[in-house]
């Protein structure tokens, strides 16, 4: 009989371990943050970018002494940019119960797909690049620091194409997903607010390397400026694409890749003078910035582009929301704690969100000339 008790005994201690050893550890010096990104496939660059930039954030908090006496890890998963992808990622970081937050994903589907199952969590996602302006207003815990569409495509059809680059035909060429086609709308509204003409608008999906019969097609509409509203890949294909027609009279922009040394790399000789909008360009005067793309270079060994920098300030920005929590921090409350913050001053200069979670920016205009991007106009242009 005494055997028989000492038995259920410790079969009930190996239980409670068990139990023990899955409950979070409340006494942890460590807070974990997960990092959602691209880091293999078709947007490699962003996603590489945001794990160099988002490891120089807990880097540098760690070095002058963390979180509230605490180390802040990163969970770093691989999405691809692909939404099943990322949803799987997104019950990997609610069902590990340390990890109190988390950064990403790079693509406002990935981030539209994921957020019900952070909400359902009470988990912050708070987006470094994520710009459809539906995304953060999904609920309470999403948040995005990029900018939106309806603030960035507007400009760029009224400032970039028309005002600096003169065009008055206008083709566009988008990508169809949610990102792509709340680009395309809002540019439209913009393009008709000022009287540009939309010659033609086309569209593709996802993975397409072909574009000469679209391209053809357009050609035959007589645009004198065609925006591309995409990533480096096909941005660097079309470019190419373009000049083996022998199209040299038409100008090309594009909204999307940022400044990234992958449109440069892949499309050579005929990206020259490609013009882009970006919220953020690293110019020598501003020595913080500067000292920063440096170190991300170095660490990067490819130029640093404005979704990296998000990707930094995101990291600071819910380190110093546990900071500002204090005890009382928690998957439940850093949203509240973000939503509320309104001295903060990043990389990408000051970020206060607004009452749906996102940024309102302004842009700069830059354009690659002998072969790297050269910033060509200062915030004022769009005012």
């Amino acid at each position: 009989m005494l055997k028989k008790v000492l038995v259920i005994v410790l079969c009930l201690a190996m239980v409670i371990g068990v139990f023990a050893g899955c409950k979070k550890d409340e006494g942890s010096d460590v807070i974990k943050i997960g990092v959602a990104a691209p880091i293999t496939d078709k947007w490699a660059e962003y996603g590489k970018g945001f794990e160099v930039a988002t490891q120089m954030a807990a880097d540098k908090i760690n070095a002058a002494g963390g979180v509230n006496g605490k180390t802040i890890e990163l969970v770093v998963m691989d999405s691809k940019g692909d939404p099943k992808e990322a949803t799987e990622i997104a019950r990997k970081f609610v069902e590990n119960e340390d990890i109190i937050a988390v950064v990403g994903d790079f693509s406002s589907t990935c981030c539209m797909a994921t957020a019900p199952i952070y909400t359902e969590a009470k988990m912050t996602q708070l987006s470094p690049t994520a710009s459809h302006p539906d995304y953060a207003g999904m609920s309470e815990f999403m948040f995005g620091v990029m900018g939106r569409q309806d603030g960035e495509a507007p400009f760029f059809a009224e400032f970039l194409a028309g005002k600096y680059m003169g065009a008055e035909k206008m083709a566009i060429i988008y990508l169809n997903n949610d990102w792509g086609v709340s680009a395309y709308t809002n540019m439209v509204k913009g393009a008709q607010a000022v009287g540009l003409e939309i010659t033609a608008e086309e569209n593709f999906v996802d993975g397409e390397k072909d574009f000469t019969a679209t391209l053809t097609k357009i050609r035959q509409t007589n645009p004198d400026t065609i925006a591309l509203i995409m990533f480096y890949n096909e941005v660097s294909i079309i470019s190419k694409q373009i000049a083996a027609m022998g199209w040299d009279d038409v100008k090309v922009c594009t909204l999307g890749p940022g400044t990234s040394d992958q449109i440069i790399e892949l499309g050579g000789a005929d990206v020259e003078g490609l013009v882009t909008s970006t919220p953020f360009m690293v110019t020598a005067d501003d020595a913080k910035a500067w000292d920063f793309k440096k170190e991300f270079e170095s660490r990067a060994g490819f130029t640093l582009n404005v979704h990296s920098a998000c990707a930094y300030d995101a990291v600071t920005m819910i380190a110093k929301a546990i900071e500002n929590l204090g005890d009382n921090a928690s998957r439940e409350t850093i949203n509240g704690a973000l939503a509320t913050m309104k001295d903060f001053v990043g990389i990408t200069g000051p970020i206060v969100f607004t009452a749906d979670g996102d940024v309102f920016r302004k842009y700069k205009i830059a354009a690659i000339e002998d072969g790297t991007w050269v910033q060509k106009t200062d915030y004022s242009f769009g005012e």
